[in-house]
């Protein structure tokens, strides 16, 4: 069976999953006065999210991705990364985490099936980073990261909000941190939300700026692999890990889409920075699958062609911790 598409051709081999909205940091770009609770629907169940990514899979994505919110502050979570890994032909079951209890938990993860691994470090300076985030944590969620080394997960990544304060010193600090260890820091452009408009003014910088002090220092381009997230990589000769850039503000950035989202509720998303989504939920509570696969072809007709950020129009998206970005 043929994979998803869209009216645009574009083929969708990825599906990223929001567990929770619900984030324990303050991040300033984000949450800078913390998750606020909102009445709603119940969050997906381990029996649907597996539904879920059966037809998925059945339709040529291999790869999921778990997120927030804070993913990791679900109890359930071992059980829902064992169903996806479970699935015939997934080959990753990935996680974003702020990495708070990482290192208490990272061995039952990689046990139940976690390949993948993605923390968020804004900053390498502990200061800098109680600052963002809210929290002086920032040793111990690099502790959880070197255990995800020594088990040897597939792939262990950092991400990192490109703000203007990171820029120079910040650059270098990360250069440090994968001369000696196999992991890829990929910095991500500050992006504008619902409720971050004034922190972007303030904040926000050119992916431009990581691209030419790579390029100054001697960085080159990698080759991207079919199921690939939006990261432009580059290598160095003298580092073992590699430096990233996320830039959505760049031209052409949608054409080579390959993810879709799911959130917590059951909703497809058809764009991080759409309106509203396609409802799933109802056809979650049975193991037929031809209505969810009819109901998702029928939504990718009408998936936009790209965001409109560089308009100032973010959708109907308050924060990042509403879908795991």
């Amino acid at each position: 069976m043929e994979t998803f598409a869209d009216g645009f051709g574009r083929r969708f081999r990825y599906l990223r999953i929001s567990l929770t909205e619900v984030c324990n940091f303050h991040c300033v770009y984000c949450l800078p006065n913390g998750y606020q609770k909102v009445a709603g629907p119940a969050l997906m169940t381990p029996l649907e999210i597996e539904r879920l990514g059966r037809v998925f899979s059945q339709r040529g994505v291999a790869k999921f991705r778990l997120t927030g919110g804070e993913p990791t502050v679900r109890r359930d979570l071992g059980e829902i990364i064992g169903r996806l890994a479970a699935l015939p032909g997934v080959n990753k079951v990935a996680m974003t985490t702020n990495g708070w209890n990482l290192a208490r938990h990272i061995d039952q993860w990689a046990a139940a099936g976690l390949t993948n691994l993605n923390v968020s470090v804004d900053s390498l300076e502990p200061d800098v980073f109680h600052r963002i985030t809210g929290h002086d944590r920032l040793n111990a969620v690099l502790e959880g990261v070197d255990r995800a080394l020594d088990l040897a997960l597939p792939s262990v990544k950092l991400n990192a909000v490109l703000q203007r304060s990171a820029v120079g010193e910040g650059f270098d600090r990360f250069a440090d941190y994968v001369r000696t260890r196999p992991v890829a820091v990929r910095f991500i452009e500050l992006m504008r939300t619902g409720d971050n408009a004034a922190f972007f003014e303030d904040q926000h910088v050119p992916g431009s700026h990581l691209r030419a002090w790579l390029t100054d220092r001697g960085w080159s381009p990698c080759p991207r692999g079919p199921d690939d997230g939006p990261a432009i990589e580059y290598s160095h000769p003298d580092h073992l890990g590699r430096m990233g850039l996320i830039a959505p503000y760049s031209p052409g950035f949608c054409d080579s889409c390959n993810r879709l989202r799911i959130t917590s509720t059951g909703k497809l998303r058809l764009c991080l920075f759409g309106d509203d989504g396609v409802d799933l939920r109802h056809l979650l509570g049975s193991d037929d699958a031809a209505p969810l696969e009819a109901l998702i072809e029928s939504a990718l007709r009408i998936k936009p062609r790209g965001h409109r950020l560089a308009e100032g129009r973010s959708g109907d998206t308050r924060n990042l911790s509403q879908l795991g970005g």
